[in-house]
This record gives C-alpha cells, sequence and structure tokens, in this order.
C-alpha cells in the first residue's frame, strides 16, 4: 500500500499527542514541565531515527531499513520503494549495456565510441587487434594520438565523414584499415574499422588483370587490323568478300575502342590516390574536344551550341579531364537523333563549377539512372552496338569525378532528354587572363 503523507493529519495528530500531555499535566498541576518532557521526548525520538536513518544510508550496506512505525516508517518505506526501483532500472541498464557490448563484440569490425572531442570512451577487442586501443586503459585519450596517421589527422580536421578513411594499420604495415566515423547519440561518434586488405588485393589484381590484357590484346588487333586493310586495298576482292572484311574491319575498330576504354579506365584507377594536378585551361580544353568531335556530327547535322566561361580554369589532370568531357560530349552525340539540340556548358555556379552536357534525346529511365556508371552495364544493348557503346564511358566519367573530389550528376526524363554534369569543388578553380 503507497503511503501519501498528509500535512494537515500530521499537525492534528501532533495536537492530540501534546493536548494528551497537557492534561496529564494538569492533573498533577505541572503541566510545563509535563510539556517540556513531552517535546523533550519528541526531540530524542526524532534525533534516534535520524541517526538510524544516517546509518543505514551511509555507513551500512543494508537493502532493507530499520523497523520503524509512524511517519519514521513511512519515510524508511518510501526510500526503501525507491531504492528498490532505482535498482531495478540499473539492473535493467545494466543489463542493455552488456547487450550493447556484447553486439559490439559479436561485430566483425573494430568498434570505438569516442566524443565530440574524438576522445575515446570505450572499445571492443577487436579494436587492440586491429588498432592497439586498449580499453580502459587508453580511456579519454584522442583516437589520433594513439593511431599515428597524418591521413587522420586531415580527416578529423574536415570532418566530413561521407566517405571513409583509409590508414595502414599501427601494428602491421601490411594491412589496410578503413574507418567509418557515424554521429552516435548527441555527443559522440562510433567508429568502425575494417581489415580491407584483402579487398585491395584483390581490386588491385583485377586492375592489373585488365590492365595487362588491355595492354596485350593491342598488339594483336593491330596486326588483324594491318592484314584487314591490305586485303581491302586488293581491287580483285570480289563483292561477298568484301563485305566480309568490312564487317571484320568494324568489329576489329569496336574491340580497339574498347581496349583503348579499358585502358585508360586502369589508368584512372592507378592514379586515383595521387594528388598529381595542374591548372588546366577548361575552355580550351572543351573548345578542341568540341572541334574534334564535329566528324560525328556530319551525319546527324546536331544544333550544337556552347556556353563556356573563357577565365575560368580548374585544378586537374590533363588526360583525365579530356577523357571525362569528350565522353560525355561523344555520348550526346551518339544517343541524340538527327537535327537534335546539344548544350555544352562550363561556368561557375555559386560555390563550384559545373561542366555540363544536355540533350533533347531519348531520355533515360529513372531505374537506370543509378547504374549508368557501373562498368559494361548498357540500357539498350542493341543501340549501344550501333553506336559503339561498350558501357565504360560513363564509368571513366565517375572515376576521373571522384579523383578530381567532383561529383557526376544525371538529370534526365524519358523521352525528352538528359543532362551529364560534372561538379567540380569551387577552391579548384582559379582565374585564366585573356590572351
Amino acid at each position: 500500500m503507497i503511503y501519501r503523507f498528509s500535512l494537515k493529519q500530521f499537525i492534528i495528530k501532533q495536537l492530540l499527542i501534546f493536548v494528551g500531555i497537557g492534561l496529564f499535566g494538569y492533573l498533577f498541576d505541572q503541566i510545563t514541565l509535563f510539556l517540556l518532557l513531552g517535546a523533550g521526548a519528541s526531540l530524542i525520538w526524532n534525533y534516534r531515527h535520524l541517526i538510524q536513518i544516517i546509518q543505514w544510508l551511509w555507513q551500512k550496506n543494508l537493502l532493507h531499513p530499520p523497523e520503524s512505525s509512524g511517519i519514521w516508517g513511512h519515510l524508511y518505506d518510501g526510500i526503501y520503494r525507491r531504492i528498490k526501483n532505482y535498482r531495478k532500472k540499473q539492473k535493467e541498464l545494466n543489463h542493455r549495456i552488456r547487450q550493447f557490448r556484447d553486439g559490439a563484440e559479436a561485430l566483425p569490425d573494430a568498434a570505438i565510441v569516442l566524443g565530440l572531442d574524438f576522445s575515446i570512451r570505450w572499445s571492443n577487442k577487436k579494436a587492440n587487434r586491429l588498432l592497439g586501443i586498449r580499453w580502459p586503459y587508453d580511456a579519454g585519450q584522442r583516437i589520433n594520438n594513439l593511431i599515428r596517421s597524418p591521413k587522420l589527422t586531415k580527416y578529423l580536421k574536415i570532418q566530413d565523414f561521407t566517405e571513409p578513411c583509409s590508414i595502414v594499420a599501427p601494428n602491421n604495415a601490411q594491412k589496410q584499415l578503413e574507418l567509418r566515423f557515424m554521429v552516435y547519440g548527441d555527443d559522440q561518434y562510433l567508429l568502425l574499422a575494417r581489415d580491407v586488405s584483402q579487398l585491395k588485393r584483390m581490386e588491385q589484381m583485377r586492375r592489373d588483370f585488365v590492365a595487362n590484357v588491355s595492354h596485350e590484346l593491342k598488339t594483336p588487333l593491330t596486326v588483324v587490323r594491318g592484314y584487314v586493310e591490305m586485303i581491302q586495298d586488293d581491287d580483285s576482292l570480289n563483292e561477298q568478300w568484301g563485305k566480309s572484311f568490312n564487317a571484320i574491319e568494324e568489329q576489329v575498330t569496336r574491340m580497339d575502342r574498347l581496349v583503348q576504354q579499358l585502358l585508360v579506365l586502369s589508368k584512372v584507377e592507378v592514379n586515383e590516390d595521387a594528388d598529381i594536378r595542374s591548372k588546366i585551361d577548361m575552355p580550351q580544353l572543351i573548345n578542341k574536344l568540341i572541334e574534334d568531335a564535329s566528324w560525328l556530327n556530319k551525319d546527324k547535322q546536331h544544333q550544337i551550341t556552347a556556353d563556356i566561361d573563357p577565365t575560368l580554369g580548374i585544378l586537374g589532370i590533363d588526360s583525365e579531364l579530356k577523357s571525362a568531357c569528350s565522353n560525355l560530349i561523344v555520348n550526346a552525340m551518339n544517343y541524340t537523333p538527327k537535327h537534335g539540340v546539344i548544350k555544352i556548358s562550363w561556368k561557375a555556379v555559386g560555390d563550384s563549377c559545373l561542366f555540363s552536357v544536355s540533350d533533347n534525346g531519348c531520355g533515360i529511365q529513372q531505374e537506370d539512372i543509378d547504374r549508368l556508371s557501373e562498368r559494361f552495364y548498357r540500357v539498350d544493348k542493341s543501340r549501344s552496338r550501333d553506336t559503339g557503346g561498350n558501357g565504360l564511358g560513363l564509368a571513366i566519367v565517375k572515376h576521373v569525378a571522384n579523383h578530381h573530389k567532383a561529383e557526376l550528376l544525371i538529370e534526365s526524363v524519358y523521352g525528352q532528354g538528359s543532362t551529364f554534369s560534372i561538379k567540380f569543388a569551387g577552391d579548384d578553380s582559379h582565374k585564366i587572363r585573356p590572351v
């Protein structure tokens, strides 16, 4: 039963007690003495219970309170109920903490809880194996004081955690680690670190394989092309064989284009981790690409307009930017029907620099847009074969954009046209002096 304290009842009870004492004093003609004795007894009784409650709370390690009646009994019961509820909630909280820690220990990754100043609050056992973090010994230490990596220090300074940070393991130079920071609660971060050495090795093997195979295919393709062209120059070749060798030449050309694209992609991937950028005259580069691609426009007669800021340059790699911009321009020309409209622009937009190619072609359905930059992904394989597409162009563009800390943007309305853009950071731009 829950006791509810009533001040009115308490005062009435105390008055009744002292009235009774006063009546006894009246009978013995010692009212003042009896009242003083009653007040003294009340003080002794209350002080006794105060000492008991202090001893119970601070000295005795007991859950149950001392036995008492009256208001002190209700006080003991109230405190006991509060302590019991507190212990129950603490038990539930400890159970949840154990569940969290058991779950964190079961993760295949190292898990570390950090404060907003990146000081360590907790870590699982895998953090010790991968990063050398020991909890609770390293509690309160900043993560970048224990993991000496300039790359991690720069990453934490920027505080842009949209992309993971890759570093060499501090206790094993042969291991590559991927660190991901996530906001966890209101005032802390959750750091997950995983060993990606095997993935890196497999990715490197894939790159080496593609690069080596592409390089080795160049020689036989050149030989085949040379023999085909030599046979085609023979005037005595009949019409049937002429068509056959023309078909062979088309397929060799298509194969050669694929090999060239693979070599470009391999080169871009190899240079991803190297910052070898220089100041590029983008207006001159874009105008040259439009001029070089004009031969594609002889049959289709597209209306091409260019809006190019002649004073806006960018920090980048000339060969990669040339390849990326060329792919976007050629794609627009190939996938836009005859007499279409193609708009090419290069200008500053807000805090960014934007290179974009727009067309009024067939457009792309929304479910295909997210997969366009995958290797060898083609929306319409039959049309891609007709235009010489191999599904690598946009993959190259995306890799170049990532290498330049830029973003590939695709906007399209099916049946109306598309806009492909590369969005560069405005901080990488520079002004070109007019000649």
